[in-house]
Order: C-alpha cells, then sequence, then structure tokens
C-alpha cells in the first residue's frame, strides 16, 4: 500500500458510514433574509414615529404650558416648583381679561384687518396667478422677478414712508393699516398660489372644451374646485400674517385703534404698573391665539385633501 492510498483510507475512514457530507455555505435563505429586512424596516419605522412624537411633544410644550398657566393663580405661577396639570385652576384669569373693555374693540380691530387683507389678497393673487400660469405675455419673466424682489424688502426700511402717505391721505386708522398689510403679503401669496395653479394639467379645461363647454365655464366647473386646497392655503397664510402683526400697526395706529397685538402689549405695561400677574397675560396670550386655532382647525381638511391627486387618468 502506497502512501497516497493509505491517507486516502484514514480519510474515508474518518467519515462516518451511511452519512453524506453535506457542502458548507455561509449564505442566508431568502426567507430568513427577507424576515431580517422586514424587521430592519419596522425598526426605521418605529424609529422615525417616536423622533416625531416627540418633537411634537417638544413644539406644543410651550402652548401647553400658556394654557395650563391660564387657569392658574399668580401665586401658583411664582413658586420655584412648576405645576404641569392645572388641579384647582379656575377662569378667574380669563374673566378678569374679559373685563378689560378694550379687548372687544382690539378683536373687532384684528378681524377687520385680517378679514380684509385676507379676502383682498386672494382676489388680487388668484388672478395675478392664473395669467402667470396659463398665459405667455411680454414681461412675465419681469413681472416674477419683480413679485420676488418686493419680497425681499424688509418692512422696517418702508415705516417712514408708509406713515407720511397715509399721514397725507389722512388714513392712519385700520384701512390704512388694512392696505399695507394687503401690499405686504400679496407677493408671497401670488408665488404661492402660482405653484398650485401650475400643476393643475390645463388638459382638463382641454377635455371639457372638447365636451362642449367655453373656456370660462370650463375653468369655473373643472380647475377652480382644484384649487381649493391652493386658495385655502394662501388665505391661511395671509390671515396669520395680518393677525398676528405688530409694527406696522404699532407705528401707523393711533392708541384708541390698537389691534389684538398691541391690545396684548397696553394689557401686560398695565399689569407691570403693580405685581405682574402672569395668569391674566397667559389667558390674555390664550385668547389671542383661539381665533387662529379656531381657523386653521376649520380649514385644515382642505389644506391636506389633495384634490388635484389623480385628476388625470392615463
Amino acid at each position: 500500500m502506497t502512501i497516497d492510498s493509505a491517507l486516502l483510507g484514514s480519510n474515508e475512514s474518518d467519515i462516518p458510514l451511511g452519512s453524506t457530507a453535506a457542502p458548507e455555505t455561509s449564505s442566508e435563505s431568502p426567507a430568513l433574509s427577507a424576515s431580517r429586512r422586514s424587521a430592519r424596516k419596522r425598526f426605521g419605522r418605529f424609529a422615525l414615529a417616536a423622533l416625531g412624537i416627540i418633537v411634537a411633544l417638544l413644539w406644543a410644550f410651550p402652548v401647553y404650558w400658556m394654557l395650563n398657566s391660564s387657569f392658574l393663580p399668580g401665586v401658583t405661577l411664582e413658586r420655584t416648583t412648576p405645576t404641569l396639570v392645572p388641579f384647582g385652576g379656575s377662569l378667574n384669569n380669563f374673566r378678569a381679561v374679559l373685563r378689560d373693555g378694550s379687548f372687544a374693540s382690539a378683536l373687532g380691530m384684528s378681524l377687520i384687518a385680517a378679514g380684509i387683507a385676507v379676502v383682498v389678497c386672494l382676489i388680487f393673487a388668484f388672478f395675478a396667478a392664473l395669467a402667470l400660469s396659463r398665459f405667455r405675455f411680454k414681461g412675465r419673466r419681469s413681472f416674477v422677478l419683480a413679485v420676488l424682489f418686493v419680497q425681499m424688502l424688509p418692512a422696517e426700511g418702508m415705516f417712514i414712508a408708509q406713515y407720511k402717505l397715509l399721514g397725507s391721505l389722512e388714513m392712519r386708522n385700520i384701512i390704512g393699516v388694512s392696505i399695507l398689510y394687503i401690499a405686504a403679503v400679496v407677493p408671497f401669496t401670488i408665488w404661492m398660489l402660482r405653484g398650485f395653479v401650475a400643476g393643475i394639467p390645463i388638459e382638463l379645461e382641454e377635455a371639457a372644451m372638447v365636451d362642449g363647454l367655453s373656456r370660462t365655464r370650463a375653468f369655473l366647473r373643472i380647475t377652480f374646485p382644484l384649487l381649493a386646497p391652493g386658495l385655502i392655503a394662501s388665505g391661511v397664510y395671509a390671515f396669520l400674517q395680518a393677525w398676528n402683526e405688530f409694527t406696522i400697526a404699532l407705528v401707523i395706529l393711533p392708541a384708541e385703534q390698537a389691534t389684538l397685538p398691541l391690545w396684548l402689549r397696553t394689557f401686560i405695561q398695565q399689569s407691570s404698573a403693580r405685581a405682574i400677574d402672569w395668569g391674566e397675560v397667559m389667558a390674555a396670550s390664550t385668547l389671542v391665539a383661539v381665533p387662529v386655532i379656531f381657523f386653521f382647525v376649520l380649514v385644515q381638511g382642505r389644506m391636506t385633501s389633495g384634490l388635484v391627486s389623480g385628476a388625470v387618468k392615463g
């Protein structure tokens, strides 16, 4: 027997009888690999959801703290230990704020200014966005650049000119302030609505015109309803800008025609004449924020409805 046959014999004898040697493999089965990928995806979605919840809670905490403090008396708020839940709270702070007769007047002024700004801005921005998106005319590009340029101008740089202009026209009142709000908000509103109008395929109108509708009726019956999310989003933007504006109203308006942001400032100054009651201040801030929250809740369904999605079918 040679050495090679001896080695072969020894190797064969090491393998048990009746068994076959399976080839070694380092790859996982397809089912196990797919299961691990699915687990990783679930974990990634869970981590993103948890991160989103944490960010949302951090964002909402100042609002909750304002609302919580509005129910607590000032003595409780001055303690070093914070009170996170308003157990034993009351509506006394809100009653004290509402007893201030200037609140109703300031609320009316803010509603007038915001209402005028929203209506006029939407009318101007709608027709301007429609012209920029649906028609080709000379100077169109220059007009778009002018809209962006006006939006970049700092409002503070025009206060003196605006004050003198409205003073010469004897319009240092809520109407004059509303005009300034419109001038400040219209450029960005045009830019926002232009994107919504451009996102609606013109083929929808052309198909309606093939069915016998005129261009105007095709626009009113097909395109205009699809613009509802864009109009509402632009209206919300205009409303928030007019409702929360402070500096223009401070410069232009006389003391007897204060809007809510100006009224809140005077309310805090009145409180500072004595010890500041932060419960009343938080209650006043809550009352200022309530109309904004109500308006947003009223229209948020239309903002997120996505009516344009799937309008064109192949």
